[in-house]
């Protein structure tokens, strides 16, 4: 383990780096580095302070980048030593890119050290760390979207390590399939949609007016290749934060000016959109999404496969909306064609779909040990959660004893980032007892 110490106002930082095996099952096969970023409080660096290690959501992104001792990172520091894990694969661990990838001499390379970067592995991750950085001790955790999946897998995995668990928009099912997950997820798009439209009546014709224009002409994006109508409508994927109806209703009012040749789209609309996808970045999320869910069991693209479900998503030869009006942009969900059409997806394609047809993936819930969980859980669960289905989140409550959830309108998927230092204060007081 390396050690680095920088100083901001407000906050001393420490890199951790930690040398730890690919496959658990086969450590001396090869080895990656897991980054970890320590984040104290000045003038308690030598208190005997507990940990709280946070799990970011995704999958495939990197734990936050503090600047400020701000939101539920104020809170933390009261009491803890609060450790930002860049989950395997992340940030300033050994990175997961098209680049890193392509040191792999086939597809089936690829995928069989892809397979290994899942919560399970994740979590084996933290257990080492945890053993290092504090022997025998447990410390808390908590973990956001994906990172309740984390911590989920944590509590059912190595439930010893852990003193308690604070979970943000993340509980998942312990047993429902991919399947059934999207199922209960397009529905929920399909009424983020209405009331996006609802707020912004102008914008259907707007939207309209992109579509057709990316169906009669090649729109070349300023970094990465051509925007589709396809990819334009992945925007849909931010409704579910609390700002993210602004987000992209800001972005679209902008989408033309008048140039040399008459109307043509904007350039800085072109660059600000590519700024709101992070598929081509962060390829472990179109990778491994829905891996997240698969339990002995191939997704075998499920949300592809059941769009044909939900005729309100499909789009005739016009680009216009086919069953529904007006057009529907889409949500968290990871299609096949993406591989075609991301230039940092496409190498990458045959090991998509060599994941996508896999049918062994390790269980990652071992629902009869979490029926005997002493562990205390609390977590904030949004009521209109358009990722993580509410009614989910409920049946595993009710499976898992010593779970309290805090079910709120009052956010959205995005709570801790929005008013973290409030949310993360209820959390611990409701594990606690307290609330």
């Amino acid at each position: 383990m390396n050690t680095l110490t920088h100083v901001l106002p407000g906050l001393i930082l420490k890199s951790h780096y930690f040398e730890l095996p690919v496959d658990y099952a086969n450590p001396e096969r090869a080895k990656i580095n897991v980054f970890a970023r320590e984040v104290i409080a000045p003038g308690k660096e030598k208190a005997d302070l507990p940990y709280l290690t946070f799990f970011q959501g995704g999958p495939g992104f990197d734990s936050p980048r503090p600047n400020t001792n701000s939101g539920w990172l104020k809170r933390a520091l009261q009491e803890f030593r609060v450790l930002l894990l860049d989950q395997r694969g992340t940030g300033l661990s050994t990175p997961i890119t098209t680049q890193t990838l392509g040191r792999f001499k086939t597809p089936e390379d690829q995928a069989d050290y892809l397979q290994h970067f899942r919560a399970d592995n994740i979590v084996r991750d933290a257990e080492a760390i945890r053993k290092t950085l504090m022997g025998d001790k447990p410390w808390s955790i908590l973990g956001q979207s994906f990172g309740g999946f984390c911590a989920m897998r944590y509590l059912s995995a190595a439930p010893e390590g852990l003193k308690e668990v604070l979970i943000t928009g993340g509980v998942p099912s312990l047993t429902r399939t991919t399947d059934e997950v999207y199922r209960a997820t397009y529905p929920s798009v399909i009424a983020k949609n209405r009331r996006y439209y609802e707020r912004y009546p102008d914008d259907v014709e707007r939207v309209r007016a992109i579509v057709r224009y990316l169906t009669d002409h090649d729109v070349q994006l300023p970094r990465s290749g051509r925007l589709t109508v396809q990819r334009f409508l992945q925007l849909g994927m931010a409704f579910g934060a609390s700002d993210g109806f602004e987000t992209i209703h800001y972005l679209i009012e902008g989408a033309f000016v008048d140039g040399p040749k008459g109307r043509e789209m904007s350039w800085n609309f072109l660059s600000n959109l590519e700024h709101q996808q992070a598929f081509d970045t962060n390829p472990i999320y179109s990778l491994l999404h829905e891996g997240c869910y698969t339990q002995a069991d191939a997704s075998d693209w499920s949300a592809q496969r059941l769009l044909g479900e939900f005729p309100e998503f499909i789009l005739d030869a016009e680009g216009t909306a086919g069953a529904a009006d007006p057009i529907l942009f889409t949500g968290e969900m990871i299609y096949p064609w993406m591989f075609d059409q991301y230039p940092q997806l496409q190498p990458l394609k045959a090991a998509a779909e060599i994941l996508a047809k896999k049918n062994d993936w390790p269980v990652l819930y071992d629902a009869e040990k979490l029926r005997k969980n002493q562990i205390p859980v609390a977590a904030a669960v949004y009521y209109e959660d358009m990722y993580v289905p509410r009614q989910f989140s409920d049946e595993t409550a009710q499976t898992v004893p010593n779970v309290k959830l805090w079910v709120t309108n009052e956010y959205e998927h995005n709570g801790l980032r929005a008013d973290g230092e409030i949310v993360l204060d209820r959390l611990l007081k409701m594990a606690r007892g307290e609330a």
